[in-house]
This record gives structure tokens, sequence and C-alpha cells, in this order.
């Protein structure tokens, strides 16, 4: 399931010792034959919870004192950039992965420090909610990204979404790169992105701009929009 987490970006940052990742099967502390891991929830109902005992032992296997254990559950908070960022400043985390129809609460009760949801929709299993958490706090991890600048100007890092990004060729099927970005004018070029970045985050996620860090000129532009300026 986490193979996903040896390639790319976030193998490399492995190799080179920047963040360590260590898988736990929950189900090797199973103390029947069997490796039950699960059983019928008490009052009823469908499907089975995890047991507490099993991930109790697991926590306790791997726990230290800078350890914070987060359980990835639909109910938890929605993980923001905020919170990767923050997360990304942790010594140890601890990620529990559900399965099923839960996990018994009160080992959640015992230690939970955070309970992270990425969206609000049910899936098999937490590992790849765990897979998810585990990418966006890496790459607020310095040394991670290969260019610092790059984790700054990603969408959400300001609060806004991030500006359009264009290549060569030049002309793609009659479109071409706007002209600004091919005149070398770096004031004109930040200037045109951060407006990319406020008329982008407008139509495609206004519930942002609430909460975003605006300009001046970032009002502006938005007035424009408002007033018909810009179409998408």
């Amino acid at each position: 399931m986490f193979a996903p987490l040896e390639a790319s970006i976030i193998g490399k940052a492995r190799s080179k010792g920047l963040l360590d990742i260590a898988i736990t099967d929950i189900r090797g502390f199973a103390r029947d034959k069997h490796r039950t891991a699960d059983d019928a929830p008490y009052g009823g109902g469908a499907g089975m919870v995890m047991k507490p005992d099993l991930i109790s032992d697991a926590i306790k296997s791997v726990s230290s004192k800078s350890a914070k254990v987060i359980f990835l559950t639909p109910g938890g908070k929605t993980l923001n950039n905020g919170i990767a960022k923050a997360l990304s400043k942790e010594k140890h985390i601890i990620l529990i992965c559900g399965h099923y129809e839960g996990i018994d609460q009160r080992v959640i009760d015992e230690f939970a420090d955070e309970e992270i949801s990425i969206g609000d929709y049910v899936l098999t299993g937490g590992e790849l909610p765990a897979m998810v958490l585990v990418d966006a706090l890496a790459r607020h991890i310095p040394g991670v990204l290969g260019d610092k600048a790059s984790a700054e100007e990603e969408s959400f890092s300001r609060g806004l979404l991030e500006y359009p990004q264009y290549t060569r060729p030049e002309d793609h099927n009659g479109n071409k790169v706007p002209k600004v970005l091919l005149g070398g004018n770096h004031k004109e070029i930040a200037a045109w992105r951060r407006k990319g970045s406020v008329i982008r985050t407008f139509y495609e996620r206004p519930d942002l701009l609430a909460t975003a860090d605006l300009d001046k000129s970032d009002r502006t532009a938005l007035e424009s929009l408002f007033n018909g300026g810009n179409s998408k």
C-alpha cells in the first residue's frame, strides 16, 4: 500500500535522510493465530470495528516523548496547507490508519493528539489519507523540494491558488504564451502572476478570498472582476 512513498520526491528525500518513514503492521500485534484485528460493534450494526488492544500495543511499540499521534478519520479536521506546514516541524509523528467501520473510540480517546481528514468522503482505509498527509507536509521540510521558492509559490501557500503556468512551445495550437512572460521584466511578471492568482482564486475557489492576505492591487483586481472587467 505504501509503495508510492519510496518513489519520486518523497523517495529521494528519504534516501537523503531528510525524513524517515517506518511502517508498522497493526495485525502483527494480534493475540490469536488468525491475527484478528477487528470485531463486531457493540450495539449491533453493519461492518466491523478495529480492536483497541492491537492499536494500543502498536502505538506503544513506536512511541517516543516527542511523538504526536494522529488518527486519519473522515470525522477529523480537514487537512490544509497550514496544518501540513505545522506538522512538518514535528520531530516524530505516528499516523494511525483505520479500516472497516473505524477504530474503537477508547484507543482514540487515550492516544489521539489530533484527528485529521482529507475530505468529506469515505475511503476503504486510512492508508491513502496517511500518504496524502505525508506528501503534503514533506514538501515543507527544508531540502525536500529542489527550490525553496516552489513551496512558497504553490497554491494555498499565501491563501490563494497558484497563478497559471506556461512552458515551451510559445505557440500551442494557436494559443500563445502571455507576452508579459516573454519580456524579461521580473517586476511586471511578478505583478502579472499575483493578479493571475487572485483571478484564478476568484473563479475557482472564491471561499479562500475571505481569509487571504490581500493588498491594494489585489483588491483592485477583484473590483475589476466584480465590475465585469475580466472574463475567465
